[in-house]
């Protein structure tokens, strides 16, 4: 599927300024300032100065909440956007309401007590954010994620995301039965977006820890639906 990008100039305006640059950015800046996000339920609050606040907002990680302070923004990350910029960018620390800050395996245990597939759903994440896409929430979609190639400003989502695991035989439960495959399709052509599905391979037992991650392998699919249309000759008469 070529990309499908918002107005003229669009894609010279996202070939100018790679994702991977801004990414980059972001994190020089995060571990200058000894960023640290705060746990709220199932996000992760970040105060951002002027700078940052455009960092983010250009590489597409959280979203704004509205404040009164003039020269600081606050964003609501995701636990998988928060965990990304902790665990692989290592550009944040994370504390508790206490002003505690959390080890990684405190901060591991505390997003699997709020999403108990939060391991599969991070490694998905993270897979796709290594290979330079922009990810965001899916919901609206009735999957896991969405990924695009830039800023959604410049371009149209490419993927509707499901992350599955291989191991517990997709214990979420979704893609088990024809009616769910058939919806989910459906839902994906008629926003002009292909469903990949990412198996998620767990290769160790058990999430205690974070080390884990590096055992898991992800597998990519893309599902489309056929179109009978597109598999006929021409007008060939019989």
């Amino acid at each position: 599927m070529a990309p499908r990008w918002k107005g003229k100039g669009a894609e010279t305006k996202a070939l100018a300024d790679p994702i991977s640059e801004i990414v980059s950015q972001l994190q020089s800046s995060l571990v200058q300032s000894n960023s640290r996000g705060l746990l709220s339920g199932m996000s992760v609050l970040l105060k951002a100065n002027a700078a940052q606040t455009d960092l983010l907002n250009r590489a597409c990680f959280g979203r704004p909440k509205v404040t009164a302070e003039e020269n600081e923004q606050w964003f609501q990350l995701s636990m998988e956007e928060a965990f990304y910029l902790y665990h692989s960018l290592m550009c944040i620390k994370i504390v508790d309401h206490d002003d505690c800050e959390q080890n990684i395996n405190e901060l591991w245990k505390y997003m699997i007590s709020k999403k108990e597939n939060f391991p599969v759903l991070y490694k998905a994440y993270s897979h796709l954010r290594s290979k330079k896409w922009v990810v965001r929430l899916g919901s609206q979609y009735g999957v896991h994620f969405v990924a695009y190639r830039h800023h959604p400003a410049l371009v149209h989502s490419d993927y509707a995301v499901l992350a599955l695991s291989a191991r517990n035989g997709n214990a979420n439960g979704r893609l088990r039965v024809w009616s769910d495959f058939q919806c989910t399709l459906r839902l994906c052509g008629s926003v002009a977006k292909t469903l990949l599905v990412l198996n998620i391979t767990e290769y160790q037992g058990g999430a205690a820890s974070p080390s884990c991650l590096e055992s898991y392998g992800v597998e990519e699919r893309t599902i489309t639906r056929w179109c009978p249309k597109q598999c006929r000759e021409g007008n060939t008469k019989y």
